[in-house]
């Protein structure tokens, strides 16, 4: 990958804002024509590359959790929080995480409506509610 290649990866990034993207540095593969190239990058480049692809979505992710703020979004219930066992984790239908209290012998696998109160870069929290 060259330096424009990389930036235009960049570029393509900051135009789509992507709720989450899967990254890991480069690493020849044994058996792979990609691996016997002599233009290897350097480790340092390939750190640095994977450092700033990963500080760019952060921002995105912080920024479009950020809209959801006192939003009612619908949440699938799938399990219960294991870090604070009072509340249940469920899904919106864009994937995002939510936290919130509840039951979970009760609500799992329901359909409930949450306001949310709490924004993250990760995951959002919020309130069952009853309204939409």
């Amino acid at each position: 990958e060259t330096e424009q290649d990389f930036l235009d990866t960049l570029s393509l990034m900051e135009e789509v804002k992507f709720d989450n993207v899967n990254t890991a540095a480069y690493s020849p593969r044994p058996n792979t024509p990609a691996a016997t190239w002599t233009n290897q990058l350097p480790e340092v480049v390939k750190q640095d590359r994977l450092q700033r692809i990963n500080e760019m979505n952060l921002r995105h992710a912080t920024e479009r959790r950020a809209k959801m703020m006192d939003r009612v979004v619908e949440v699938l219930v799938e399990e219960r929080n294991v870090k604070v066992p009072t509340q249940v984790m469920g899904r919106t239908r864009h994937g995002y995480i939510v936290y919130c209290e509840g039951d979970i012998d009760e609500l799992r696998g329901k359909l409930v409506n949450v306001k949310v109160d709490k924004c993250q870069r990760y995951y959002l929290a919020g309130k069952i509610v009853d309204e939409e």
